[in-house]
């Protein structure tokens, strides 16, 4: 009988190799495998008809192979083959792309239930890379809800299917549940081992419902007792007291504007943090253009104000050397002296920036991750900033905080969500909303827009160069095998021969990160016209040039990435414009593109991302420095979530060490101890 901490190279089939690369997915033991949930389930127990398929989509489909398979090598290191299926109602096509195995496994004349994607419509319908199960014959031959797990190369569904069968059958009978009893029945919540049951092997789509809604409470419960337990740790932390301001302030002065109220309302909350002798934990979160920039600038106004350093950290060089410039600009009224520090630095440079920093000369310091590096000492560090900060790890954010003694710490985020949910996601910060927009930015127009708007796009595009713009051009990163799908890459290519008296330049994330700050840098310097991408611009350089913004299969995108995108033009004197491609994919691509066309309020395009939850992942894959969630989606699992942070907070209300729950509070430090918080190491 396999144990649960037995590794699963011991499972039949796996052995030592596979083993390693079960590991790159964090599965070492049985437990870590069920532990791993299903990203998807394939339900292949209702096959249609081929001529029932009537629009793209999955679908599982009975049929016969009538054509042998036929291999032809469409490039060098590309082969496609294809082959005819057929039902009593009509035939469709396959195709497998770089898979000459599978294909090699059909027979002609026999009879397999496929499972896969269906592109295109009539007679130009093409079940792309399908699996493949062979058919025992008889009308009762039936299909089977299938997980699909994540998977590294090397690795198979079938090895996964393998190990969590080998997983599922060394579950003990006495599973520990870490929901207390009293939840699980108030909720009607199955117990933890049926639960997994059914998530790895279920009978029925309506188990994986059942199911996983009580792994996503569970998961939530779980995080929301940490976040709470650790909001309650750090209020009673010493921190370094910043003297009060008042309205004479002269920070208010040095500004070229009149700042918005949100922008006052968020400044004061920083500033009654930072005076209250704890130290801040707070997210300023803020539309695009709502001027966070100024925010941040006010905090470090203020750490220097009372004797202490600033530290901002940006997610690339030339973003961190764009915040220095415009920090400069604005605290140098101040006599605040602003010091740059990033990896490409000469040597002599990086020994100037790092002499300033350790004497404090250096009273705000704009870097990358190079301000965490060992060689980086501060003279009296007592407030941290970091940009976009979904993009650094929360061990990241802690080891700038480590130069200092409990510095006042300020996380911005460009991802506008419902106060109410930043309040739940961020539960271990205090949240600061800009929902303002400083007056006198014109908002980008946008049009959606279908392919037979090709030509009339690209003379567009023509027509703003001429006028003296840049364009960007977004294209969505294409899997291998996906149809009608260009890569940046390939658009470039034909853009530049479609304007060859334009300078293209392309961008995309296989690029090495020199280069890409090299292309950007050049772009931001007008020596290219139009910049062709994938989302790596998302989060980028601050081109105030830029007015034309082109999202190619817009489709693809999920709301809130497109309004981020959209947010790349806009930032200079000219009328900016963005035009999203996807507007003739079907009645539901068109509706969530019109979002888009009829406001330009990030809040409200969120919104509508929470309740359309189109294609794409609200948040994106990182969860913003919480701990990894398995199984839970903070967007679509709002209810539970709401839910789960009420449970939470009265169960610590009246035990705030989880004395009287051992296997939750187990479960909790778990958690958070594979975040790295040290908090509950």
């Amino acid at each position: 009988m396999p144990a649960l901490d037995d590794s699963v190279q011991f499972v039949k089939g796996v052995g030592p190799k596979k083993a390693k690369l079960l590991e790159k997915l964090h599965i070492a033991t049985l437990r870590d495998m069920l532990e791993t949930y299903p990203r998807d389930y394939e339900d292949r127990s209702h096959p249609v008809r081929i001529a029932d398929i009537t629009e793209e989509g999955k679908y599982a489909v009975r049929a016969v192979v009538g054509v042998e398979p036929k291999v032809s090598r469409i490039r060098k290191g590309l082969t496609l083959v294809k082959c005819t299926v057929f039902d009593e109602s009509g035939t469709l096509a396959v195709t497998y792309f770089n898979n000459p195995y599978a294909a090699a496994q059909l027979r002609v004349g026999q009879e397999y239930l496929f499972y896969g994607r269906v592109q295109g419509t009539g007679r130009a319908r093409v079940l792309v890379s399908p699996q493949a199960e062979k058919m025992a014959g008889g009308e009762d031959s039936p299909g089977r809800i299938v997980p699909v797990y994540p998977l590294t190369a090397g690795l198979t569904q079938r090895d996964m299917a393998r190990v969590a069968e080998a997983a599922l059958a060394a579950v003990p009978g006495e599973w520990p549940d870490p929901l207390p009893m009293v939840l699980r029945a108030r909720y009607r919540l199955p117990d933890a081992a049926e639960a997994l049951g059914a998530i790895h092997a279920p009978r029925t789509l309506d188990d994986v419902t059942e199911a996983r809604r009580r792994m996503v409470f569970e998961e939530l419960f779980l995080l929301c007792c940490g976040l709470q337990q650790l909001k309650e740790r750090r209020r009673g932390e010493d921190g370094i007291p910043f003297a009060p301001v008042d309205n004479g302030w002269a920070f208010w002065d040095a500004l070229p504007f009149a700042p918005t109220g949100a922008q006052r309302r968020a400044i004061g909350e920083i500033c009654a943090d930072c005076a209250s002798g704890r130290p801040m934990n707070r997210l300023v979160q803020g539309d695009v253009g709502a001027g966070k920039t100024v925010v941040a600038a006010a905090l470090c106004a203020l750490a220097a104000r009372s004797g202490w350093q600033a530290a901002f950290m940006a997610p690339t060089e030339i973003l961190a050397a764009q915040h220095a410039e415009t920090l400069s600009a604005l605290l140098g009224k101040l006599n605040l002296s602003v010091t740059l520090l990033t990896g490409s630095m000469t040597a002599a440079q990086r020994r100037a920036a790092l002499a300033a920093i350790e004497t404090g000369a250096a009273q705000v310091v704009v870097g990358t991750h190079a301000l965490i590096q060992q060689s980086v000492t501060f003279h009296r560090l007592g407030a941290v900033i970091a940009d976009e900060q979904h993009r650094f790890g929360v061990a990241q954010r802690a080891a700038l905080a480590a130069k200092g003694h409990t510095p006042h710490t300020l996380v911005m985020s460009a991802t506008p969500i419902p106060r109410t949910l930043a309040l739940i996601m961020y539960g271990d910060l205090d949240v600061s909303v800009l929902d303002e927009t400083p007056p006198g930015r014109r908002p980008v127009e946008t049009y959606a827009v279908g392919k037979n708007m090709r030509k009339r796009i690209t003379a567009f595009i023509d027509k703003q160069l001429e006028a003296g713009g840049q364009v960007y051009v977004v294209c969505p990163l294409v899997e291998e095998g996906e149809i009608g799908l260009k890569s940046a890459e390939q658009h470039a290519k034909d853009l530049q021969a479609a304007l060859p008296h334009r300078r293209v330049a392309v961008l995309h994330g296989r690029m090495k990160n020199a280069d890409k700050e090299r292309v950007m840098r050049a772009f931001a310097a007008w020596e290219y016209d139009v910049l062709v991408a994938t989302t790596v611009i998302e989060v980028g350089v601050d081109v105030p040039n830029a007015n034309l913004m082109v999202v190619e299969d817009a489709d693809r995108f999920g709301l809130s990435q497109l309004h981020q995108l959209r947010g790349r033009v806009g930032r200079g004197a000219r009328q900016s414009y963005c035009v999203f491609f996807g507007a003739d994919k079907g009645e539901t691509a068109r509706a969530r593109l019109k979002t888009l066309c009829r406001t330009n309020d990030g809040f409200e395009i969120a919104r509508a991302d929470l309740a359309q939850r189109g294609p794409g992942d609200f948040f994106g894959r990182r969860q913003h420095g919480l701990p990894a969630l398995h199984v839970a989606d903070l967007a679509a699992d709002l209810a539970l979530m709401q839910s789960a942070r009420e449970e939470a907070e009265a169960i610590l209300a009246a035990d705030p060490g989880l004395a009287g729950y051992p296997e939750l509070r187990a479960r909790v430090q778990r958690m958070f101890a594979q975040r790295g918080d040290e908090a509950f190491n």
